[in-house]
């Protein structure tokens, strides 16, 4: 078994995603830090702080440059970032002039973090129209199924008949309140970091505000005053991902209760049992479980890493790396599994066709 099961060569197949996974591999991280320095060179031509030759070359630089990465691994053991290695590689590749430019007024963290808002960014994206998928489909199922008879449970026991409509509103909804929050984050969530060596910008003055936001609109981001020492945005995103992934955890617990019961659901798919050639396991509803609870764990962990002490924290820092991708494969794994579940439900409520009974459910 590997560290992660998101990226195992056979637990994969269950839990991993290879299109959110994309985003946190080390050529999606590379790339985004070096769209931070181009743009951080154009932006800079533009308000005169370095020559506009500069800038274009180091642009111009930055999209055909790869590092040589085995360098940059061993580096980080050493300066515990990697920024300061890519940079003296780029400098020594670019040569001339303009390499005195480069990363002009920047630090380190500038580079990781704004590369990590812009991969956030592009997953929140995906997120949300997965989730949209999820719930269209929950919506179809309620217009198909939702005035048929289930047996509403309080505490896990038998209480009075329902509706269908009002278990998989129960199950909808949330999502739909998610997405709405997956929208708002993208029109403040997703900053630009620039702050320099201790967050105050000082190489530029006081025209540091403006050159940030110039900054943060040429990488589509946000701007936001330097947050390198402020994390509860990255908190608020770990959030969002541990909400998402938790109701859908309900989602796949009552489908697993209901497979249990056998009456009131009908699903297509896998769950083969090698002992019990018979049975049919509803895998995807309980891997939604652990995925739900795997998260809520790992965003206490997002919480201890608020604690940045004075100006930046290595530690704190650090703990992010290690938990923050790790929460992105399970929602990741959420959505596929709850689009796979949703999509094997064949049929809702009891089959003996009691629904006309029950009063209507606003």
């Amino acid at each position: 078994m590997t560290y992660s099961a998101f990226d195992h060569p056979i637990l994969s197949g269950l839990l991993g995603d290879p299109e959110i996974a994309s985003f946190f591999s080390a050529e999606a991280d590379l790339k985004a830090m070096l769209a931070f320095e181009a743009s951080l060179a154009i932006v800079q031509a533009r308000h005169g702080f370095i020559p506009v030759d500069a800038a274009e070359r180091i642009a111009a630089f930055c999209a055909t440059f790869w590092p040589d990465v085995n360098s940059l691994k061993q580096a980080i053991a050493w300066d515990g970032v990697l920024i300061p290695e890519l940079v003296r590689q780029m400098r020594h590749a670019i040569g001339g002039d303009a390499a005195a430019y480069l990363h002009f007024g920047a630090t380190s963290q500038d580079v990781i973090d704004t590369s990590l808002m812009l991969r956030l960014k592009a997953v929140c994206g995906i997120a949300r129209t997965r989730l949209s998928l999820i719930i269209d489909v929950m919506t179809s199922l309620e217009s198909q199924h939702g005035t048929a008879e289930l047996t509403g449970y309080t505490r896990m026991q038998a209480a009075i008949p329902i509706r269908v409509a009002d278990r998989i509103r129960a199950w909808r909804e949330p999502l739909e309140r998610h997405h709405a929050r997956l929208a708002a984050l993208d029109e403040t969530a997703f900053a630009v970091q620039f702050g320099g060596a201790a967050g105050t910008l000082e190489k530029f003055s006081d025209k540091g505000r403006v050159l940030r936001a110039a900054l943060a609109a040429e990488l589509g981001l946000t701007d936001r005053p330097q947050w390198q020492n402020r994390r509860d945005g990255l908190a608020e995103i770990a959030g969002l991902f541990s909400l998402i992934s938790g109701s859908l955890g309900k989602f796949g617990q009552d489908v697993a209760l209901m497979a249990e019961i056998g009456d009131e659901i009908a699903l297509s798919g896998g769950g083969g049992s090698s002992a019990m050639p018979h049975k049919q396991n509803p895998v995807a509803a309980e891997v939604l479980v652990s995925l739900a609870r795997f998260n809520a764990v790992q965003l206490s962990g997002m919480h201890q890493a608020l604690v940045h002490e004075q100006e930046r924290s290595g530690a704190a820092w650090t703990l992010e790396w290690l938990i923050l991708p790790q929460m992105a494969g399970a929602l990741a794994a959420s959505l596929k599994l709850g689009q796979t579940l949703v999509g094997n439900i064949t049929r809702l409520g009891k089959t003996d066709g009691n629904a006309a009974l029950l009063p209507d459910n606003p």
